[in-house]
């Protein structure tokens, strides 16, 4: 199983507003720069955060991006479910409902299904903060820089 550049890429949007200072809106050219992704590629991005709830977009000269939760109450699940739509390892486990007319003599659904539950409880466990606090860790991560120019302090 792969996920897209979507998923990397939503993860890494959505943890760059999550270092931002609370409440503050963070242009997309901003975070462009910032994560060396391409402007048009990110404006694609925060269209399904958008959707799902996750982002807020501000008009007007501080406008920008922001997140509508907390980092701490928002997970990596709702983020690459915004982006992907069901992780599920199989089509047949992708609604509540398995409606696959061979599923009360497949063999194999317990280990797919097993491998779901799995996925989606890692992905549920592993919240924006996390993400961000690990990036903040990182002495050149965006969270750091971000520190650092609040603290008037020169990035490296």
């Amino acid at each position: 199983m792969r996920f897209s550049t979507k998923s990397r890429y939503g993860l890494r949007l959505m943890a760059e507003l999550a270092c931002a200072a609370p409440g503050r809106a963070m242009s997309l050219k901003e975070i462009s720069e910032r994560q060396q992704l391409s402007l048009k590629y990110l404006e694609q991005l925060v269209t399904p955060l958008a959707r799902a709830g996750l982002v807020k977009s501000e008009r007007g000269s501080q406008g920008g991006y922001r997140l509508v939760k907390d980092p701490a109450a928002t997970t990596a699940g709702e983020i690459i479910a915004a982006m992907e739509g069901s992780v599920a390892p199989i089509p047949c486990l992708e609604s509540e409902i398995n409606e696959c007319p061979l599923s009360d003599q497949c063999a194999t659904l317990p280990f797919w299904a097993g491998l779901d539950e799995v996925i989606n409880r890692y992905l549920d466990s592993v919240t924006l903060a996390d993400i961000a606090k690990s990036m903040a860790e990182s002495a050149a991560g965006p969270c750091a820089q971000t520190k650092n120019r609040a603290a008037g302090e020169k990035t490296p």
